[in-house]
């Protein structure tokens, strides 16, 4: 039985070293199956491509895709997952906050007949920000989206080749790896752990990169967002509505009313914000549309090494 890992890198040449260590001693001692590690680099600027191949000479079971450019993260698992030959597919992270030890655990549930086994972050050693920020997305993504997606999973789990087909010709681009992931279905089942520091170096997901990531979670699974514009929209025409009423029986009670400027600029600034929202939130559906339209291909390989 051969098993792809699955790893992206992004400038990430401070954790290879241990990352390898942790691999290959978990290889070892599960001798019963075979390996290959999918090392995709995703445009580093650093050593990391170098130190990459230095390794590749040393272990024949390390395939390097080398991406022209930097792509993302999401779209660094679909390529790696593009090129893997195994029965099943494991994803992790270079940072190592997603342990590499978590593979065994994930392949003994496989074995028991689950096609998708995924990591639920039980506890997170970052910044409280950080924290109650992923808390809340998690559970309003849940709660507005119409695929099941886990609370607390990650993109951190192991898929079997089935699975892995089905996701590597889904041609969608905007990418939402564990949500596409809960969409396919299959029996899955989620194993949970302590998900760790960075190990070396600085983290990649910048804030406007974990926004977008949460806008793509968010729209790609969820039409949630076009019904809170037309809710607003009604709304705001019944209270228009009913504030004409009030002040037509006013008119018709006390006679003419004279209201000062500062109500009509507030009303206008509040139902000009409320309409840029909305068409804010219908330009990110548009946007995406566009995107699929233009049928580009979602990564260009620079290299394949293997």
């Amino acid at each position: 039985m051969l098993i792809s890992v699955v790893i992206p890198f992004y400038n990430e040449q401070e954790n290879i070293d241990e990352l390898y260590r942790r691999l290959i001693s978990i290889f070892n001692k599960h001798n019963n199956y075979n390996f290959e590690i999918i090392a995709v680099n995703d445009g580093s600027k650093d050593d990391t491509l170098n130190r990459l191949k230095n390794y590749k000479l040393k272990d024949k079971r390390i395939k390097i895709v080398d991406l022209s450019r930097n792509f993302g993260h999401q779209i660094a698992i679909s390529a790696g997952i593009s090129f893997s030959k195994g029965n099943a597919v494991v994803i992790l992270d270079a940072d190592l906050q997603d342990p590499p030890e978590l593979i065994p655990e994930f392949i003994n549930k496989w074995r028991e007949g689950f096609e998708v086994v995924y990591g639920i972050r039980e506890k997170r050693k970052e910044n409280i920000f950080k924290k109650v920020c992923y808390y809340l997305f998690y559970r309003i993504l849940q709660s507005i989206s119409h695929v099941n997606i886990p609370l607390d999973s990650g993109d951190c789990c192991l898929m079997d080749k089935k699975v892995v087909d089905i996701l590597r010709n889904i041609p969608e681009r905007n990418r939402f790896i564990r949500g596409i992931r809960s969409w396919i279905g299959y029996r899955q089942v989620g194993i949970r752990y302590e998900r760790g520091c960075r190990y070396a170096g600085q983290p990649k997901y910048t804030i406007l990169k974990l926004i977008k990531l949460a806008l793509d979670g968010a729209i790609s699974f969820s039409h949630f967002p076009l019904r809170v514009s037309s809710l607003l929209g009604i709304l705001i025409s019944i209270i228009s509505f009913l504030i004409g009423i009030i002040l037509i029986i006013k008119r018709l009670i006390y006679g003419s009313l004279v209201y000062g400027l500062t109500s009509i600029i507030v009303s206008v600034l509040f139902i000009g914000g409320i309409q840029l929202i909305a068409i804010g939130i219908i330009g990110e559906y548009i946007g995406r549309i566009y995107d699929e339209t233009k049928q580009r291909p979602i990564f260009i390989v620079k290299e394949v090494i293997e």
